[in-house]
């Protein structure tokens, strides 16, 4: 075989171990925004986390709060005094919709039914109750609840309270009648200045109300930031990843714009679908999104250039949802958490964008009453762009280096 014959096999061979071609990176913002988009929609991984998890989760995570009162309480009841006035508690007690009375004979029967889950809480009537009653003295009953479910919590101790109270304020009619007062008048002095509480902003006080849409804005920026993490990761693995400023800000735009619609879909739809409190200030909530998608979406881009691989975006980001959510003060109060939390966790969008999105959406407030949320996140988004500029020069850099040497 000819020498000539043996290059032109060695350059063949050298051909076939080549990665295959790909499009080169647009460097204009358009050509950037088009292609980001084109890539977006070809890959299924990026598909499924930025467009249809948000609409899985807009459609099955708010269900298991769907029963937004819980009633029918589990609950117990230990009867020292057996009188007329402890089966008349009682009596009203079972006849509470949010209670679901059973009788105990002592209280370490009742104790061991609520460590085994049987009931949620239950009340003690002491020996002597009716006695103290009927002879003017101060008398009281006790209610036990199991704090680690606070919600079961607050049922048993308000349905018991509303039981014990209106048999006390029946008691008390009856003595001012007796007293020579007039039954109407007797019956308005009970309580003088009547207690009337009146929910603002969560008008059935459930738990999917409350939480659902906080958890929209994490689910948002999570699912935002794993697809953007994990596309840069594939651009970075086929060495497409090297672009222009305006590039950069095109594929920025184009990720913030898939977003976008998905932050819609929660607010004119999710919510209107579970009946959450939504749109009272429709304007300020759509100027917020528009804000928090860029935020999040530069960020993605920082992580995915730091990350370089695609699996790596996926592996590290699903386990930051929980913590990142307890750290925006949200579900937890801020200042109970450690000093070095409170300043890390503005590092994050969800700590401005939790607070702001729901004060603007759920509540009503005016966009110059968080105006506060709107600085925070745009100063974000200017420190995620230098830091992805920097990232941007380190990577050229590293390549030119790398250029040399093979030359070399």
């Amino acid at each position: 075989m000819s020498p000539s014959s043996k290059n032109k096999l060695s350059e063949a061979k050298l051909l076939e171990n080549q990665p295959p071609e790909y499009t080169p990176a647009s460097q204009n913002f358009l050509g950037s925004f088009s292609q980001t988009l084109k890539d977006i929609f070809v890959d299924k991984g990026v598909l499924l986390m930025l467009i249809i998890a948000p609409i899985i989760y807009g459609f099955f995570y708010p269900w298991p709060y769907s029963t937004e009162v819980v009633n029918h309480v589990p609950v117990g009841i230990i009867d020292n005094d057996n009188s007329n006035l402890s089966r008349t508690i009682i009596r009203y007690a079972s006849a509470s919709p949010q209670l679901d009375t059973q009788h105990f004979i002592d209280e370490e029967s009742a104790k061991e039914a609520m460590w085994s889950d049987e009931i949620a809480g239950y009340m003690i009537i002491p020996s002597g109750l009716e006695r103290q009653v009927l002879s003017g003295k101060a008398a009281n009953v006790i209610v036990l609840g199991n704090g680690g479910y606070f919600i079961l919590n607050k049922n048993v101790q308000m349905g018991f309270l509303q039981a014990v109270s209106t048999v006390s304020a029946g008691i008390e009619v009856e003595k001012n009648v007796a007293q020579g007062a007039y039954l109407p008048t007797a019956a308005n002095n009970t309580q003088a200045v009547p207690l009337k509480i009146i929910p603002l902003y969560n008008q059935t006080e459930g738990y999917g109300a409350y939480v659902v849409p906080a958890v929209s804005i994490l689910i948002l920026q999570q699912t935002l930031l794993m697809a953007t993490a994990m596309l840069i990761g594939t651009w970075y693995e086929q060495r497409r990843h090297a672009t222009s400023v305006r590039g950069w800000l095109g594929r920025i735009m184009a990720l913030s714009l898939i977003s976008f619609i998905m932050g819609c879909f929660y607010y004119g739809w999710a919510f209107e679908l579970h009946h959450y409190p939504r749109g009272e200030n429709l304007l300020g909530s759509l100027l917020f999104l528009l804000l928090f998608c860029p935020t999040v979406a530069t960020l993605g881009c920082v992580l995915g250039l730091w990350f370089r691989q695609r699996e790596r975006s996926m592996q590290i980001l699903i386990f930051s949802s929980l913590p990142v959510f307890f750290i925006s003060g949200y579900p937890w109060p801020a200042s109970q958490l450690p000093e070095v939390l409170q300043l890390v966790r503005w590092l994050v969008p969800t700590t401005p964008a939790i607070n702001t999105s729901v004060q603007l959406n759920q509540m009503g407030a005016s966009v110059a009453q968080v105006v506060t949320g709107f600085y925070a996140l745009a100063s974000l988004w200017l420190f995620y762009f230098v830091l992805l500029m920097l990232f941007r020069w380190r990577t050229q850099a590293s390549n030119i280096t790398i250029e040399n040497k093979t030359i070399l």
